[in-house]
């Protein structure tokens, strides 16, 4: 079911080109618009962790007044994904293990989710593909971060990053469900860019989309730039160019190992020499990370299980 009342649908010769535009971004906007906000725990969190002097009891303040968010943060930091040697069944210590930025980004991500991760946002792309490759990218971009000597307190910046660079497809293909079929369609046949094909079908591309969900977020300068320059990183703000570029090339080793499908089975390779040259890598750099993204891979599924009665 597409999510708007129209007049005229996409591509109805009656209405100009401006204004076919202007539907179609007013219809993404308005889709946007209703998407669940993050919770107030949530924005609170991200927040204080963007103070100077912030501590560890400043955020414990916020988190243990949320059971949900409590529950999720003991889940995770007792789950494969961190690997601690014993059980964890305080906050505050979860939170001076974990430090200040893993938190943050562990609040960031499990919300988002939350948020989006319904059956109800797929109505094209297949969910458990998507969620695959989105997790596969957020590993394999924390993974090149430490190959890369990114400071610990830095690489789940990374993760989250990776794991949500996806996320304009959903409006996507929600709002416009038979054009973006056929975006996806083309882009197989083609074996070309799906960007480019959202845009001749749709007239947005999912980088676009991305950005103006994560503007809503109020998410951080790094995050918003991953979700909406992945495929051009090298116009990503000088800041955040390594962090985009590092999910850039996250996303096409997925794409070429084929781990989970968001759309982009044929990663172009003019597209993938200029990330390396732009990164001073090599393909073959990168082999090594084999048997740890898998691994990872396995460890972050509970990224996307953190809440039992929810299927996703």
């Amino acid at each position: 079911m597409l999510c708007f009342s129209h007049v005229f649908p996409v591509g109805d010769p009656r209405v100009s080109g401006m204004e076919q535009q202007e539907i179609i971004e007013k219809r993404i906007q308005d889709y946007i618009g209703r998407m669940p906000s993050l919770s107030t725990t949530v924005s609170k969190v991200l927040e204080i962790c963007n103070l100077p002097n912030a501590s560890a009891n400043d955020l414990n303040r916020v988190i243990s007044l949320d059971p949900v968010l409590t529950a999720h943060v003991l889940k995770l930091i007792n789950s494969a994904y961190y690997a601690l040697p014993n059980q964890v069944s305080s906050l505050a210590r979860a939170i001076i293990m974990l430090g200040l930025n893993t938190v943050k980004n562990l609040a960031l991500s499990t919300a988002v989710v939350g948020a989006i991760g319904k059956k109800a946002s797929f109505s094209v792309l297949p969910m458990d593909s998507f969620w695959g490759h989105s997790i596969c990218v957020g590993v394999t971009a924390k993974a090149l971060a430490a190959m890369r000597g990114v400071a610990v307190s830095q690489r789940e910046e990374y993760f989250v990053a990776g794991m949500l660079h996806d996320l304009g497809k959903i409006p996507l293909n929600v709002c416009f469900a038979e054009q973006y079929g056929q975006a996806l369609q083309l882009a197989a046949l083609e074996q070309g860019s799906l960007a480019r094909a959202e845009q001749l079908f749709v007239g947005l591309d999912h980088g676009m989309v991305g950005r103006l969900m994560a503007e809503k977020w109020r998410l951080s300068g790094s995050i918003v730039e991953a979700m909406s320059r992945h495929h051009a990183p090298e116009q990503a703000t000088d800041d955040c160019r390594v962090l985009v570029a590092t999910v850039a090339l996250a996303n096409l080793y997925a794409n070429i190992y084929e781990i989970g499908s968001a759309g982009d089975l044929f990663p172009e390779s003019a597209f993938l020499f200029t990330i390396l040259d732009l990164m001073g890598l090599r393909w073959a750099d990168l082999w090594p990370l084999a048997e740890v993204v898998r691994l990872e891979i396995e460890k972050a599924q509970v990224f996307l299980h953190l809440d039992d009665k929810e299927a996703r």
